[in-house]
């Protein structure tokens, strides 16, 4: 469980901390932005949860599809990437477009990235990518990656783009990666984002995402970046930032002045919580259990506004 150094205590738990731990519960839960604190749509009426979720527009966050992995903590991760696409297919109000937030491959081999552009491109939505650490494990660090999803990024891959009045970035921070191997942006790719958000209004709100969390979620597993609190400081000006991240399997959220940090679930396999294993990893459960600890995040931007509904799905 994350604690928050601004969550006021009321009653013995704050509401930020009930509201965290439904997260980890995977209720599901309907979020919107509101002052900066996330606030189920729930508690604010089925009214104003159909208006964020119509006025707007919604993007797609899926993470993790280790295409190629066959080991028993799920044999079939081709079959849930299938499953979670063909649910997202079904959505009745499509996404706008998809962001996949890395370890699209096991491998980084030509054919796991072949299935993976058959099975999520096979979809029709048009799709963003940053890349995990292992998909930049090729012969040539990465160049099967750019070769397939580098075209109009900068060095590792990383790049911008606008929708709707919202800045999106997507940071690569899986090359070079630090002791422990912790996440690395190095100074390169921070000097491209000082300058990328020069021409961005501080009341754009703006949705960064990438492959391991920018915030230190547990560093004795390299569940963080290194170097993150320079980016961040980058971002304070801004009155919305949404940070979304994958890598460690599982849903966490926290707040912190301006930015809210949010985790999504693999379609692949899960991994333990945070220092309850003995290294991170692929975490076998009972088969019955599987698709409940898998699933993607839908984002739902209210248009003229910076309030942002994260809603987590399983494929159970």
């Amino acid at each position: 469980m994350t604690n928050h150094d601004d969550d006021s205590e009321r009653g013995g738990i704050s509401r930020r901390h009930a509201l965290e731990c439904m997260i980890w519960a995977g209720t599901g839960v309907l979020w919107t932005m509101s002052g900066g604190v996330p606030v189920s749509l729930n508690l604010l009426g089925a009214a104003q949860a159909a208006e964020a979720m119509t006025t707007g527009f919604t993007f797609l966050q899926i993470s993790d599809s280790h295409i190629g992995f066959d080991k028993a903590a799920n044999p079939h991760a081709i079959d849930t990437l299938k499953e979670a696409m063909g649910k997202i297919q079904a959505l009745p109000q499509k996404p706008a477009f998809m962001i996949h937030t890395g370890d699209i491959t096991h491998l980084s081999k030509a054919a796991q990235f072949d299935n993976a552009a058959e099975i999520i491109g096979g979809a029709g939505f048009d799709v963003h990518y940053v890349p995990g650490e292992h998909d930049v494990i090729d012969d040539d660090n990465g160049k099967a990656y750019l070769d397939r999803y580098g075209k109009g990024t900068k060095g590792a891959g990383w790049y911008s783009f606008e929708q709707n009045g919202v800045h999106f970035v997507g940071l690569v921070n899986v090359v070079n990666l630090k002791a422990g191997g912790l996440g690395n942006l190095g100074p390169e790719q921070l000097a491209w984002l000082a300058d990328d958000l020069k021409a961005v209004s501080a009341s754009t709100p703006i949705v960064v995402f990438a492959h391991i969390p920018l915030w230190a979620i547990y560093p004795e597993w390299g569940w963080g970046t290194d170097d993150a609190a320079q980016a961040l400081s980058l971002l304070k000006g801004f009155g919305s930032v949404t940070v979304l991240n994958g890598h460690i399997h599982q849903i966490m959220q926290k707040v912190e002045g301006n930015v809210t940090f949010h985790t999504a679930r693999s379609t692949a396999f899960p991994q333990p919580a945070p220092g309850t294993a003995a290294s991170p990893g692929p975490m076998t459960v009972p088969a019955g259990q599987l698709r409940g600890l898998l699933g993607t995040s839908s984002v739902a931007v209210k248009q003229g506004g910076q309030e942002l509904a994260i809603i987590d799905s399983t494929l159970a």
